[in-house]
């Protein structure tokens, strides 16, 4: 099992409206392509920060729903324009899970 982390740090102020934003037009869409693990917002650290996680089940199948994903019209029309004027930054790691993680 894989499991994608991405930090995204969104322009100060933003932070509700990319939620919504997500929640209401990027997750639906998402949710084709992939299985959402966690969704969080920072509170106390680096603020403005959103972090989700994604589980795959391996890196062929992240790269083949990366691409459709890429290539969904929805995608490209009603989320990505919005979504990109509201983001300052943009971090993915491909995580691991051990033998003994409770999510595997």
């Amino acid at each position: 099992m894989y499991f994608e982390m991405r930090t995204y740090t969104i322009r100060p102020g933003w932070i509700g409206a990319y939620m919504d934003h997500f929640e209401s037009v990027g997750l639906p869409i998402l949710k084709r392509y992939a299985e959402l693990v966690g969704y969080w917002f920072t509170d106390i650290g680096e603020l403005n920060q959103v972090i989700h996680i994604w589980r795959y089940d391996s890196l062929d199948q992240r790269a083949l729903k990366r691409k459709a994903l890429y290539d969904d019209a929805e995608w490209k029309t009603d989320f990505l324009p919005k979504a990109l004027e509201m983001l300052e930054k943009q971090e993915t790691k491909i995580m691991y899970a051990t033998n003994f993680s409770p999510i595997k």
